[in-house]
Formats: structure tokens, sequence, C-alpha cells
């Protein structure tokens, strides 16, 4: 038996996703199985090729909905999960009790942990680690920027791997791992404890660099990276190095993708925010209410700037306003 489980490439929480629906998928439907995974990303134009549904169940994680009646499971909690009204619409009308959605979850791993305790009578406590910073490092609920920032946590340690790992079977080695051992153990596996250092001196890295390319003006933070091998910086360094900030666009830049990342501080005293995920699908990306992004093709980046130009303004304009309604 042979699960193809795709999961978002690049994210501490697709990974653990991953992990979690195998330990679930192993010990509570059928142990005799070999999974193998497949990681996922956004990017413009098609998000799936159809021809790797070739499981003989097939599950996606942590992804947005593909209506391929190859696909047997799936799990996801972005508001931005459909890409259309009609895979929506396919949903809703699935009778298959294997396909799962609530966007009020912090991270997809502790919503397969509920799904598969409460339908399935899955046993979640071994996991509870997983789960718990799963929680913290997709919600972003950090204590505080600092604690972000400062990677100390063997959870903070991993994530930055798994988004900046060059090594495409990097997080495929990983996921097994997850499923598994303690957090702190996985870090002394050889072939994870050999790419922090150099890690972790790119994450030093991109903090000087940030501070000095960040634009910061009503509330909002701007900058530019993409002349920079920094894709997977560590999202918190805008609020970390201007605490006042509401909201924060960055433009990064991979061999396949220009991004727009749009975020907020979760640690802003703000009420009112924009739905940043509102704004995001109106260029085709998609996320959360308190972050998203777009891809644009790697030959767009004038189309990148624009739209990341478009988003500062339009959120600055919101604070002001926001600023003004409070005076």
């Amino acid at each position: 038996m042979r699960v193809r489980v795709f999961y978002h490439d690049k994210c501490f929480d697709g990974a653990s996703s991953a992990a979690l629906f195998s330990r679930f998928y192993r010990e509570r439907i059928r142990s005799d199985v070999e999974f193998v995974y497949t990681g996922l990303l956004h990017r413009a134009g098609a998000l799936f090729d159809e021809e790797q549904f070739d499981g003989d169940e097939n599950a996606i994680v942590d992804f947005k909905y593909s209506s391929s009646p190859k696909i047997t499971w799936w799990f996801d909690h972005h508001e931005s999960a459909f890409l259309t009204p009609q895979d929506a619409a396919h949903f809703e009308q699935d009778q298959s009790n294997r396909k799962f959605y609530d966007p009020d979850f912090k991270s997809c791993t502790s919503f397969i942990a509920t799904v598969a305790e409460q339908r399935f009578g899955f046993n979640p406590a071994p996991v509870a680690d997983l789960v718990h910073w799963t929680d913290i490092v997709d919600g972003a609920m950090y204590e505080d920027a600092q604690s972000a920032v400062e990677m100390k946590a063997p959870a903070m340690k991993l994530t930055m791997a798994i988004e900046a790992a060059k090594e495409p079977d990097f997080v495929r080695r990983l996921i097994p791992l997850l499923a598994d051992k303690p957090l702190v153990e996985i870090l002394q596996e050889p072939f994870v404890a050999l790419v922090l250092p150099p890690l972790l001196e790119r994450h030093e890295r991109s903090v000087d660099v940030l501070r000095q390319r960040i634009e910061s003006k009503d509330g909002t933070v701007y900058f530019d990276i993409t002349d920079q091998d920094l894709e997977g910086y560590n999202k918190f360094i805008p609020y970390y190095l201007h605490p006042e900030s509401i909201y924060s666009i960055g433009l990064s830049k991979s061999s396949f993708r220009v991004k727009v990342s749009v975020g907020s501080n979760p640690w802003a005293r703000e009420d009112r925010l924009v739905n940043l995920a509102k704004i995001c699908e109106r260029y085709g990306g998609g996320g959360h209410a308190r972050v998203g992004a777009i891809s644009f093709d790697v030959s767009k980046s004038d189309a990148a700037r624009k739209a990341a130009r478009e988003i500062v303004d339009e959120l600055r304009d919101s604070v002001r306003a926001n600023s003004s309604n409070h005076l």
C-alpha cells in the first residue's frame, strides 16, 4: 500500500502536518503502508501536477484544495483554501469523511490531531509537543518578537532549517522524524546538525540586511530584498527591528518565483486590522487574515513590485484612517 502525502513545502506546519497525518494513518487506518512525501509551493500558474497523484491513496495537508478524484484525504486551515468557487462547492458536496477544513485552527497540525482524535480514535498525546509548537510557529504565538527572532527553541531552529533548505530531500527526510522523535533529538541528527551553523549565520546577515533596507512609515514597513538570496528570512525580523509597526510587506526572490509577503505584527495593539488574505487573493495569492503571500513568476518582478507598492499604500491609508478615527 503506497500513500503519497503532499504537504506545504518550506513550512514547519506543512512538514509537521505530513508527519502527524502519517502517524495517524499508520495507527488508525492501516499499518502496512509506504509513505512518499511531495512538497508543494505556491507559485504562479498551476499548483498541482496531477500526474503526481499516483499513490494508492493521495493526501494533501496544509495546502489548497484539489477536486481531483485521485485525492482521497485533505486537511487545511488557510482562509484561502479554495482556488475557485467550484472547488469550494466540490468540497461541500464531498461525502467521504476524509476531507476536512477549518480556518479557525492556528495550525494544520493541531487541526489534524483534533480531527484524528475525535473521528478516528487517534491518541495525540505522544505528539503533543509537536502540536504545541506548530500552533506557536504557525499562529505567531511567541511571547515577543525577540523570542521569535533569537531562535533559542528547537522548533525555531527546525523552522529556519525547513524554510531555508536547499537540499530537495531535507524536508522529506525530516518528516518521519517529526512523527516519532522529540524536537531536541532531531536537532542532533547529523544531516540537521550540519546545516544549522551556516543557517544561523545567514539569519544574522538577514537581520543586518533588513535593518538597512526597511522603509517604515505610517505603521507599515516595506523592504525589497530580491537582490539577496534570502527568501526564507525570519518573518518576525521586521517587528523585532520596528516594534511600532502594524504591517510588513516584503519582496523576495527565489529560482522560480518573486514573492510578496504580507504580514501583521502579532504584538501590535491594534483593533480593526485589515484582512490580509482578502488583499492577497486579489493578486492571485492568499493566506490567513493576519498573514498572507502572493507568488509571481520569476520573470514578473515589476508586477510583483507594483502589487507590493499598492498594498503598502492601501495599508498605510488604513493605518492613517484608524489613527484619525481614534482622535
